[in-house]
């Protein structure tokens, strides 16, 4: 297969009007990243080496989205919307180069498989002419069926159209069609228009393809991975179907979910084998998480690579930027933004380390923060190895501290430390016998003056 060349064209002229929504359908997110990024995905995935994608008029938004996503895409604008086949034969330019398959997905379809787009491509190398995608249905109501007879796709029918017998069949179209590289351009284009809304639909191919006496073949994926978008109701349960997707995939590879059903991952989320994962973690964008490390409850985690047999958690968030060695501990109400901690350190308790770097073993006692921002710059803290931050410490950056220094709780530390040294930044106490007292008389007084 990997011999034979393969254009995809990716419909997605869907303005998005039943979501209620400004922008194009298929920039909705499955997952953190659009519908149509899901797809592109897949394609690369399943040896597609020449990607079109059909748009609307005035979407520059997705346009420059598909260009970031797959650099070598194409982008065709539909402008008029006359259907499935006319909005293919808007990349009529790729199509003409000819290529040995020709794949036809929509832009909203974004559970479907590398394996099996595979699956039509294999279709059209053992000799079929058109491969049509479909699924079986407990409840097909809606859905046009697939009608099929001595292994030949005679015809697709619609609802509306079929028969009570054809009513009955469960293998219904997904939309999702292949053709052999030298048939697809005249077959797309020999589709009429003669229907109630006088457009040109793609599905037309199959019997305009059986008049010609080519070999049209039905294969079929699961309906759950060829679900499409329309509405925020069906975009929400596609998300669930992700999320049930992942939390699997993370289960099968050897990773512990206590609670699966609370752990919400991002599309590109890399757990290795023997990470654990309790309640209610979130997984955004970028996330990656070595083996034998522990995520506990209520944390967030976007951006960030995490050690292996570090624990972060419960209730912490590391933000983009967040790189943490072997053996770290990132703990309870801990935040950490651009900052890497080396092997051992620690952040237990209750702190802020944004731009920084912590040095292994050391450990960052409670309520400790840098300060980052000065109102128009970032500065960095760098903390050297062994060091001991005391609990409420500031660390006002641009700063530095040496290997194994030591900063006394409460300290607000403006300058380098050195290497090994102990460091106090905090006022001189002082002492006033009685005074509270006298202080609290005061206060009740004037409390009771104003009653």
């Amino acid at each position: 297969m990997t011999t034979r060349s393969c254009l995809s064209i990716v419909l997605a002229a869907g303005l998005g009007t039943r979501m209620k929504s400004d922008l194009p359908k298929v920039m909705h997110e499955i997952g953190g990243l659009p519908m149509v990024g899901h797809v592109l995905k897949v394609l690369k995935q399943a040896g597609s080496d020449r990607i079109s994608v059909v748009t609307g008029p005035d979407m520059p938004q997705l346009e420059e989205l598909v260009y970031r996503l797959a650099p070598t895409a194409r982008c065709y604008v539909q402008h008029d919307r006359l259907g499935t086949a006319h909005a293919a034969l808007s990349a009529k330019p790729a199509l003409e180069i000819e290529a040995d398959d020709v794949v036809v997905v929509f832009g909203d379809t974004p559970l479907v498989t590398a394996s099996t787009i595979m699956k039509v491509r294999q279709a059209l190398q053992s000799g079929a002419d058109v491969a049509v995608l479909g699924f079986r249905s407990a409840n097909p109501f809606g859905y046009g069926r697939l009608l099929i007879k001595d292994g030949q796709l005679t015809a697709i029918r619609e609802e509306k159209d079929a028969s009570e017998e054809e009513r009955k069949i469960t293998v219904c179209n997904s939309g999702i069609m292949g053709f052999a590289g030298q048939h697809a351009l005249s077959l797309m284009e020999a589709i009429g228009n003669e229907n109630a809304k006088n457009e040109f639909y793609l599905t037309d191919a199959v019997e305009v393809a059986n008049a010609r006496g080519l070999k049209v073949v039905a294969v079929t994926g699961s309906e759950t991975e060829t679900q499409g978008i329309n509405t925020r109701l069906q975009l929400a349960s596609c998300e669930a179907d992700f999320q049930k997707r992942m939390r699997m995939d993370a289960l099968e590879k050897g990773c512990t979910l206590v609670a699966p059903h609370t752990v919400f991952f991002s599309h590109d989320t890399n757990l290795e084998p023997g990470v654990t994962v309790e309640q209610n973690v979130v997984f955004a964008a970028g996330v990656k998480v070595a083996k034998g490390a522990k995520i506990r409850a209520f944390s967030h985690l976007e951006g960030a690579t995490v050690g292996a047999d570090s624990i972060v958690g419960p209730y912490a968030r590391l933000r983009p930027g967040a790189v943490l060695g072997s053996d770290t501990r990132v703990g309870n109400f801990v935040e950490v933004k651009n900052a890497t901690f080396g092997s051992g350190a620690k952040a237990n308790h209750l702190s802020y380390i944004g731009d920084a770097s912590v040095g292994s073993k050391s450990n960052i006692g409670a309520g400790t923060i840098t300060c980052n921002y000065d109102g128009y710059l970032k500065h960095r803290t760098e903390v050297g190895a062994g060091s001991f931050v005391g609990s409420n410490s500031t660390l006002v950056a641009p700063i530095k501290l040496g290997n194994g220094a030591f900063v006394s709780a409460g300290s607000v530390i403006t300058n380098d430390v050195s290497r090994d040294s102990l460091v106090f930044g905090r006022s001189k106490q002082i002492e006033k016998t009685g005074r509270a007292k006298k202080l609290r008389e005061k206060l009740q007084a004037e409390k009771d003056s104003k009653a």
